[in-house]
């Protein structure tokens, strides 16, 4: 099929809009983009990330240019790297006219763990997300990592004859730091925070040898945040911390939650 020459289009978008009411994010959703992560053990790990971008829209302009988005993403080749997110926000903001740039990813990150007595091998995925946002001279990078994990109640453990309940939680926990912070180091600070830590093979040796360890560290919801908000405040290169904890309780018909959120002044430790 041949197409026909481009001859001069109608530019619906840049037309003037009489209501005078500026939009603070317009932009495309749920793009999926191949990334590359880098991965102490491997030095970069490729995966699938999904993301968002937008800007501000001054109110005289009637839309945006959505194809600038894709664009601005497609500058960067067909592989994003973390260290290309500051570029990729200026662009959008040159592209797009505006003030203010955002953009946001989630994608699975996987861990090789082995199991603890037996040693076999098996990947572990954690859900990682991130959010900046680029105003004037102004940046914000915000990196949040989900961290399933087991809790063992104390209170069932310390009134029951024999056992208690344990279930899976989820922590959610968000940093802004001072310099460049390891994936896995995240993780790790979590994990060992809990009564103990998943992984995706054991065998029977190693379901006693966690289901024990589960027991000998019961936590609440509470305790759990507080530990990681505990290891935070010793982390001098962290600014900024939000810890969210979730048990998906195994003999309620409702979740445990909790949630901690903390600041410090600049170039201060938390």
């Amino acid at each position: 099929m041949e197409f026909q020459p481009i001859q001069h289009l109608k530019d619906t978008q840049s037309e003037p809009d009489h209501r005078r009411i500026p939009i603070d994010r317009v932009g495309v959703k749920n793009l999926r983009y191949p990334i590359q992560i880098r991965d102490k053990a491997r030095a970069v790990q490729s995966t699938i990330a999904q993301f968002e971008l937008t800007v501000d829209l001054p109110h005289q302009y009637k839309g945006t240019h959505m194809s600038r988005f894709v664009e601005a993403l497609n500058e960067h080749g067909p592989t994003i790297h973390i260290d290309n997110v500051r570029e990729i926000l200026e662009r959008l903001r040159q592209k797009l006219h505006s003030q203010k740039a955002h953009i946001s990813f989630v994608f699975p990150f996987f861990l090789e763990k082995k199991a603890p007595v037996t040693q076999g091998v098996g990947m572990m995925d954690y859900t990682f997300h991130f959010a900046a946002t680029a105003d004037g001279d102004q940046f914000d990078f915000v990196a949040t990592v989900s961290v399933p994990v087991t809790t063992l109640c104390p209170c069932s453990k310390a009134i029951s004859a024999y056992g208690a309940h344990n279930q899976r939680g989820q922590v959610t926990y968000s940093v802004r730091f001072h310099k460049p912070i390891w994936i896995e180091d995240l993780i790790q600070l979590v994990e060992g925070c809990a009564s103990c830590e998943l992984y995706s093979l054991l065998k029977r040796p190693d379901e006693k040898a966690v289901t024990e360890r589960a027991y000998e560290n019961p936590v609440f919801v509470e305790d759990l945040v507080r530990n990681v908000a505990a290891l935070s405040d010793r982390e001098p290169n962290i600014r900024w911390y939000r810890v969210e904890a979730e048990n998906f309780e195994s003999i309620h018909n409702h979740n445990a939650y909790a949630v901690i959120e903390k600041a410090c002044e600049p170039g201060e430790p938390a």
